[in-house]
């Protein structure tokens, strides 16, 4: 009897992941060892390094595994589907990052000698991954993320290397980096996945209060944890102690601003809750890449407020216009909470820098590049000796090669999901859980053919 062909993903899943595991096994007894401190000095150093940086690493998982994780469960019926396959795509996303960045950067003498920073600089990059799959939750199949997640990890690092270090952009916090490039990216696999079809409003795709609420609890993780995501890779003492504290300030200002304009843009002035869930962590996205530089509070306060108005509004009026414009699919509106604030803090970084006093020497080169190792020098003279307005050039031509080559990669990519092997979920099936769960109120079909099974459910959930 002919396999059905929907069958075909939960077969190429479990091959792929156990032929991907299989071949890291192999890699790490082969390449990989833990370094081995020969010295009393570099044993305590490694224990400082463990002691003040180990809690950040820990908030971090938290706000990846936990918040975004419910953050995505707004899909009533693919909340199980977004838990599980963020926890899958981070997993697969850091081992992979920690094999190309070992290979590229930390090969030496036949070995890659793996360290807490190392795991840390992994744990960034599948951050990308994380959020570029917003664009197209629930309408690609695991094995599409795992290949779209396979594509993005090389094109982050590649990316992040010309922008820190060949640019010597500052991003501390990876608001260029990180947040621009996932979200062009994921754009950019949207619009090449989909091509110009308009998609049309499922009727498995909208809200429940339940689900709303779920994704709310994950935008309060999230929200309580963002200082140490930007924090964490700064400069401990003056600069790290700034960064925390403008990261709470610009967090607390967005949170209070998307009440205030959610309320404003409805006719009703009731609050919108994919306002709330977003719009409060706009702040934390814009404020990275300045976020130990030198400035007022008040710069803090105030661009955290701007980016909230620009998120808010991006949901009310940008989204719509580009589905139907440009009929480009955004699921989770990643541009609105990651692209227009992410442009906005890099334009203030310009700002930033243009008008840093005269005898600061600027804040120190993002260590997001694995190439920056533990670095901790200061940069010398001001800005490197490129001066305010080569910087700022600098930070502007970060910008535009973040942009650039993450709607680049993500359009490559995202042609290459359409590969059938890959087996894109049919519209009938997209946001339900019931394609790749077992779920216990659900009769099994005692039945050998699955096909079976599944066309009954989708004629079954036909509205």
């Amino acid at each position: 009897m002919a396999v059905p062909p929907s069958t075909h993903p939960r077969r190429l899943l479990p091959l792929f992941l156990g032929l991907f595991q299989g071949a890291l096994l192999l890699f790490f007894t082969l390449f990989v060892t833990y370094d081995e401190p020969s010295a009393q000095t570099q044993d305590t150093n490694l224990a400082n390094q463990v002691y003040s940086t180990f809690p950040f690493f820990q908030d971090i998982q938290v706000m990846l595994v936990v918040g975004l994780g419910l953050l995505l469960t707004f899909l009533p019926r693919y909340g199980f589907s977004a838990l599980t396959h963020n926890f899958l795509l981070l997993n697969f996303s850091v081992q992979w990052a920690l094999v190309l960045q070992g290979l590229l950067h930390h090969f030496h003498h036949g070995q890659i000698h793996l360290d807490l920073h190392k795991l840390l600089i992994s744990e960034f990059a599948a951050v990308t991954v994380l959020i570029s799959v917003g664009a197209i939750l629930g309408r690609a199949s695991p094995c599409q993320l795992l290949v779209m997640a396979t594509c993005e990890i090389p094109a982050y690092l590649a990316s992040e290397w010309v922008i820190v270090t060949a640019l010597g952009v500052l991003d501390v916090g990876g608001t260029i980096t990180i947040h621009i490039f996932s979200c062009y990216f994921g754009l950019g696999v949207s619009k090449a996945l989909f091509r110009a079809t308009q998609q049309p409003l499922h009727p498995k795709e909208t809200p429940t209060p339940r689900s709303d609420l779920m994704s709310l609890v994950g935008t309060l993780i999230l929200w309580v944890f963002w200082p140490s995501f930007v924090a964490v890779l700064c400069q401990p003492g003056d600069a790290q102690h700034r960064a925390i504290l403008n990261t709470l300030l610009a967090v607390s200002a967005s949170a209070i601003t998307t009440l205030v304009a959610s309320s404003l843009l409805e006719r009703d002035g009731k609050l919108s809750p994919g306002h709330l869930q977003n719009g409060s962590l706009a702040g934390g996205v814009a404020i990275g890449v300045v976020a130990d530089m030198a400035m007022p509070p008040v710069a803090a306060l105030a661009l955290g407020s701007l980016s909230a108005v620009v998120c808010v509004l991006g949901f009310r009026f940008l989204t719509p216009l580009l589905g139907r414009k440009l009929t480009l699919h955004d699921q989770c509106g990643i541009h609105n909470l990651h692209g227009l604030p992410g442009i906005l803090g890099a334009a203030a970084s310009v700002v930033a820098v243009l008008v840093a006093p005269k005898d600061t020497s600027g804040s120190h080169p993002s260590q997001l590049s694995p190439a920056a190792g533990n670095a901790s020098g200061v940069v010398e003279g001001q800005w490197g000796g490129r001066g305010a307005g080569g910087q700022a050039l600098c930070q502007a031509a970060g910008l535009a090669a973040a942009v650039g080559a993450s709607l680049l990669a993500g359009l490559l990519t995202g042609a290459a999901l359409r590969l059938p092997c890959l087996a894109r979920p049919p519209e009938r099936l997209c946001f339900d859980d019931s394609l790749y769960f077992k779920i216990q109120d659900q009769a099994e079909s005692p039945g050998p053919d699955s096909g079976a099974e599944e066309g009954a459910l989708a004629l079954k959930e036909q509205i």
